[in-house]
């Protein structure tokens, strides 16, 4: 009995499923019936009453330029490579600081390889030395000339001329002896008392006398006015060139040690320090085809003037936004904006501070389409915020405290002349308008409409019901793509 009693329920549990099952089925039917017969039509602009329409409203209108963009901070500090390349291709980083670190002025970022730079230290030292070798000699000679000079005019030159004053001196007296010789001669011979021969040999030591004293009177000229000047000239010659021989090494000696200073300088600028308080971000290098061209990290080889790392003030923070050049005529500088970041939970307030002239430089695989850079500056920036971090901007293009507005799906266009299809009772008008500002999605009315008119949603789908100035121009309408703005 039992077991009969368990067969009768299965039976029934089974009628009840099919029964759910069926009533299940009528309901999609029924439902599918009312959304092709009575619901909206396939083509979203027809209902089973008519054209698809929407109220005329009235209210707040903002005019909005929605783009994306990045944080970035409009003070940024460059920390360079200052190291020279000197023909290589550049330096290695032994060591960088971590990105994102807080650091304080003065505190280390970078090490670069002064392994290179040691070595050639060592080689300068030896020609610096062997230069100061040579200067201490060219001061040596120039001494030896000055005294070379002052030896010839106040010892060799002296000397020389009181010799030859002492044979003139000797001379003048033999000359007054063998002229008083002479007459003496010549009064003994009055009186009979010499031959006319000894007065000859007389009369030849005068001569002689006078030839001696007249060759050393000359040496003396001489001296004083030819030997004296020559040997002065070739001596200070000398001196001139031994100077100019010194001045030669000095100089060289100086353009060693500036190297030598130079390399020096190089060595110390291989470890770079913080010029300023801020956070270390990595000033990464891309190429345009999207391959890393130069990437901060231990190993890598920076170039000279290569910036490694920047420092970005964060009290004043601005985002960089791409703006497409279909919508960037609108943007002006001044216009207020709202900053959202995923990692803030309300909203920043901004705005714009230039929009550049020229566009952004496109990679290979980009679009024709165009793009120019707009900066906006974050009036409230919160400490916390951060470089590189990415960012939805809103920019107000136009604010409208109360303004009529319709979607732009419900604005025909007709010879540079804009219509709306408005429901009037049972009818359809068509009703000139005059827009103002829009947005993607909004369009507002200066005149034209009222807040309780109905208008058409796409009006192009009921061309037969459109009354327009030209009727004739209508066909060539139905086949041109300017029907809404």
């Amino acid at each position: 009995m039992e077991t009969s009693l368990k067969t009768a329920g299965r039976h029934r549990s089974g009628r009840g499923l099919v029964a759910l099952l069926t009533v299940a089925s009528l309901l999609v039917v029924v439902g599918s019936t009312w959304y092709f017969f009575l619901g909206p039509s396939r083509d979203g602009g027809e209902t089973a009453n008519g054209p698809l329409t929407v109220q005329v409203t009235k209210g707040p209108f903002d005019h909005v330029v929605l783009e994306q963009g990045e944080l970035e901070s409009s003070s940024n500090i460059d920390v360079l490579c200052e190291v020279k390349s000197k023909g290589s291709s550049g330096t290695a980083i032994l060591w960088v600081i971590d990105e994102g670190t807080a650091v304080a002025k003065g505190d280390k970022l970078v090490e670069l390889d002064s392994s290179a730079l040691e070595d050639e230290l060592k080689r300068q030292r030896i020609t610096v030395s062997s230069a100061q070798a040579q200067v201490i000699s060219s001061e040596a000679v120039v001494r030896t000339s000055e005294i070379s000079l002052q030896e010839y005019l106040n010892g060799t030159y002296q000397s020389e001329r009181r010799a030859i004053l002492s044979e003139i001196a000797v001379a003048e007296q033999s000359l007054r002896n063998a002229e008083l010789n002479l007459e003496s001669a010549r009064r003994l011979a009055a009186k009979g008392m010499l031959k006319g021969l000894q007065i000859e040999a007389e009369e030849f030591s005068v001569s002689n006398a006078r030839n001696v004293l007249s060759a050393a009177e000359a040496r003396l000229d001489v001296l004083d006015n030819l030997t004296k000047e020559k040997n002065r000239v070739q001596l200070e010659s000398d001196i001139e060139a031994a100077k100019a021989k010194l001045s030669s090494d000095q100089s060289v000696l100086a353009e060693e040690q500036s190297k030598m200073a130079e390399i020096e300088d190089q060595i110390r600028k291989c470890i770079i320090y913080s010029p300023a308080d801020g956070i270390v971000v990595y000033n990464n290098q891309r190429s345009g085809r999207g391959s890393s061209d130069f990437i901060v990290e231990e190993g890598a080889i920076v170039r000279e003037r290569q910036s490694i790392i920047r420092l970005p003030d964060p009290s004043k923070m601005q985002v960089k936004a791409l703006i497409n050049e279909s919508r960037v005529v609108r943007i002006q500088p001044g216009m207020e904006a709202k900053i959202r970041v995923s990692a803030f939970p309300n909203e920043l307030s901004a705005q714009v501070l230039r929009v550049n002239k020229y566009a952004e430089p496109g990679s290979w695989f980009s679009s024709t389409v165009k793009q120019y850079a707009a900066y906006l500056e974050i009036l409230n920036s919160p400490e916390a915020i951060r470089t590189g971090m990415s960012a939805e901007v809103r920019i107000f293009v136009e604010q409208l405290p109360d303004a009529l507005q319709i979607p732009v799906h419900g604005v025909y266009e007709h010879q540079e002349k804009h219509y709306c299809l408005v429901k009037s009772g049972k009818n359809w008008e068509t009703r000139p308008i005059k827009i103002g500002a829009t947005n993607e999605k909004m369009v507002t009315i200066t005149q034209g409409l009222t807040e309780s008119d109905q208008v058409v949603l796409n009006p192009r789908n009921h061309l037969d019901l459109i009354s327009l100035p030209h009727q004739e121009s209508t066909a060539q309408d139905k086949d041109r793509p300017q029907n809404s703005i």
